[in-house]
């Protein structure tokens, strides 16, 4: 597969818009399909490519397709409404985070018509998807692997197979486990360096060199201080992966206490009308724990 591979996006949310620029520069995208039409027609007016009107219509003039979803319901919706249009030997790459029997679900539904699947999750935040920076674990046939290899290159920087259709999957809930653990640990961390009186951008800059820093660390903590969560990985979206998680546990007999203890937070800011705030929001929850004493 070469440089002259048309390739269609579908889900131009706030991950899958960046995803589709960095295919117009990488000279790939043909044009994309969303949902919400004026999404897709303005991003096209923009960047100069196509906006289907339909994901079949789209099917048939792309080799490669990208799709970036939000649930699971809404993968196997968009599978149907390809197949129409699919040709043979068509790649469909599916970058959502969804459960790693919907993954294996949408390659069976896509077989019938001879068209390949790959469940490429991916991790690295808007900034990765802005910066073609993303980490993206891919289940799938090696073969179709290696062909759509040059085209996921355009979109992320660490490209892995990790097993058959479904192990994208499974290694990507396994992040958004390591998500949740870290996230609770900087918001109390930061709760508490502020009960302390430490300069929190000073904190932030000397401890970001330290043993204990993480991404979520060096790009979430300047939220808390500012306390302002814009729309990044959002609350609603993590409390679903999470449920994802614990759906799988669930079939080895275990429960996760972080992931149980992050899902019982979310409830609460979901119940307060922060759940399209990135999930930084937590901090919320954390500054109370030092006012008992006060």
């Amino acid at each position: 597969m070469g440089p002259a591979m048309n390739v269609g996006f579908i889900g131009l949310g706030t991950m899958g818009q960046h995803m589709a620029r960095n295919l117009h520069r990488a000279g790939l995208l043909t044009g994309v399909w969303n949902r919400t039409t004026s999404r897709s027609e303005a991003l096209a007016t923009e960047i100069g490519c196509r906006a289907f009107g339909t994901p079949a219509v789209l099917a048939a003039d792309c080799e490669f397709i990208f799709t970036c979803v939000s649930a699971d319901e809404d993968l196997l919706a968009v599978v149907e409404a390809l197949l129409p249009g699919l040709r043979k030997g068509t790649i469909v790459a599916d970058c959502s985070t969804v459960a790693a029997d919907t993954a294996r679900k949408a390659a069976t539904r896509l077989a019938t018509v001879g068209a390949a699947f790959l469940d490429c999750p991916v991790s690295g935040g808007v900034e990765g998807a802005k910066n073609a920076t993303l980490a993206i674990m891919c289940g799938g046939e090696p073969a179709i692997f290696e062909r759509a290899r040059p085209v996921l290159a355009a979109i992320g920087k660490t490209i892995a197979l990790l097993g058959p259709t479904g192990a994208g999957q499974a290694t990507k809930a396994t992040n958004q486990i390591l998500c949740a653990g870290v996230i609770q640990v900087v918001a109390e961390a930061m709760a508490f360096a502020q009960a302390e009186g430490l300069p929190l951008e000073q904190v932030i800059e000397v401890l970001g060199k330290g043993a204990g820093s993480s991404w979520y660390f060096v790009h979430r903590a300047p939220f808390m201080v500012r306390g302002e969560y814009p729309a990044g990985f959002r609350v609603r979206l993590h409390d679903k992966d999470l449920r994802i998680c614990r759906a799988m546990a669930a079939r080895h007999g275990a429960t996760l206490p972080v992931v149980e203890s992050t899902l019982a937070d979310y409830q609460r800011l979901l119940e307060a009308g922060h759940g399209d705030e990135d999930i930084s929001t937590i901090f919320r929850l954390k500054t109370p724990l030092f006012e008992a004493g006060k």
